[in-house]
């Protein structure tokens, strides 16, 4: 998906969708939500890094900046950091383009590093699954680093070593296409699960300590990654099979081994992925001609306004259904249900397609805890949704890692 497709995604319907009224947060919730360590295991928010005249401290909106996070609303929702991703939407798998996702993936990951670098009284890099309290107790943003895609190891796996030594923690296999490791879920299998470079991967990803994350592979991927990998492993944005059947959903027997080999899932708002939303192929196809006008480029705030505009109008012409906060607490409740609260947490897309109406960005997180309370969950599973079920994992990847 390129980068106006995941904005068109991430903002579909605002126009025409009826606002939810904002759900009450008891002082209770407030207050138990400002205590846990709340991190996301899915941060698209790198791909907003090279935007002109966006920085990550000033205060956006999705209506105005085709953006939902930065730092004032990361302390408005409480939220301490999570996993800021290396997206690369997966090109040709040819020599050349094998190399143009290799550079795409290294100049994301310099654009983090800079970041980090204009920031370092706001945002500190995590490389350890002790440093994210650390780090939140100084009062900074957590930065893990994580990989969409797998495809910028394609030309060279070996660079997994230097990516680690960047500070990368969590390798997903695949996106929306399959690739040189192995089948994505919304794809045909090539493979049938990982390829002989992707089960190597896999080791290699165990012998750095990695994280190993199944979101958008097939699920013969998954099964073989629960089989292979020598530490427990994540689905860092996913929903529910049982709640709207979706390639991109897991259903709930592989949830269950999930839990049982010690994994979490943590649950995804990308709308699409939580109801069935009708298409319409006329609006569909005015939407292509947008995005074909402004291209895959970084849009300056006046283009990204003038582009919303645009998708206003032509949303006002064709409304769209909307997911909403309800259709995402099904999801979310359901496989809290079958998992239990243990193997559960949130990444739910931020900037790359998330949010759902009454759920617009992570200044409203503390809705989800509130929901949480209201559905008779209590601190510590609170505590572990929030980001001490995802430390478990990375810790037991750290204890697997070896020379």
């Amino acid at each position: 998906m390129n980068a106006v497709k995941r904005i068109l995604a991430c903002c579909a319907g605002l126009a025409c969708a009826m606002p939810l009224a904002a759900a009450e947060i008891s002082p209770q919730a407030r207050a138990l939500h400002e205590r846990v360590l709340v991190l996301d295991t899915h941060l698209d928010t790198p791909a907003n890094f090279s935007r002109p005249g966006w920085d990550i401290a000033d205060d956006h909106s999705a209506e105005r900046d085709l953006s939902q996070v930065d730092l004032p609303r990361m302390r408005r929702g409480g939220l301490d950091g999570g996993f800021w991703v290396i997206y690369t939407g997966q090109g040709e798998r040819t020599p050349e383009g094998n190399r143009l996702a290799r550079d795409k993936g290294l100049v994301r990951m310099v654009e983090i590093h800079e970041m980090l670098a204009a920031h370092p009284d706001q945002f500190e890099l995590a490389l350890t699954a002790d440093d994210a309290a650390r780090i939140a107790g100084t009062g900074k943003r957590v930065v893990y680093i994580s990989m969409e895609n797998a495809s910028p190891l394609a030309s060279d796996p070996s660079l997994l070593s230097a990516y680690h030594k960047l500070g990368l923690r969590m390798l997903g296999i695949t996106h929306v296409r399959n690739n040189d490791f192995g089948d994505s879920s919304n794809t045909p299998p090539e493979w049938n699960g990982l390829s002989p470079a992707g089960k190597a991967l896999v080791a290699e990803a165990n012998r750095l300590g990695l994280v190993l994350d199944a979101s958008h592979a097939s699920d013969q991927v998954f099964d073989q990654l629960l089989e292979l990998s020598r530490a427990p492993i994540v689905l860092s944005h996913s929903g529910a099979d049982a709640i709207y059947e979706h390639p991109r959903n897991i259903d709930d027997a592989r949830i269950r081994r999930l839990a049982e080999k010690g994994g979490v899932i943590q649950v995804n708002a990308f709308g699409g992925y939580l109801i069935p939303l009708q298409k319409n192929p006329e609006r569909e196809a005015e939407i292509d001609a947008l995005e074909e006008r402004y291209g895959e480029g970084a849009m300056t705030r006046e283009q990204a306004q003038a582009f919303l505009r645009e998708r206003d109008a032509i949303d006002a012409k064709y409304p769209v259904a909307r997911a909403s906060f309800e259709d995402y607490l099904k999801h979310l409740l359901h496989i809290l249900e079958v998992a239990g609260p243990q193997h559960v947490g949130i990444g739910a897309d931020w900037d790359g397609g998330g949010g759902v109406a009454g759920l617009e960005d992570v200044s409203d997180l503390p809705k989800i805890t509130q929901a949480l309370l209201d559905a008779g969950y209590g601190e510590q599973d609170i505590a572990g949704i929030w980001g001490g079920n995802v430390l478990r994992v990375m810790r037991a990847a750290e204890r697997v890692a070896g020379p």
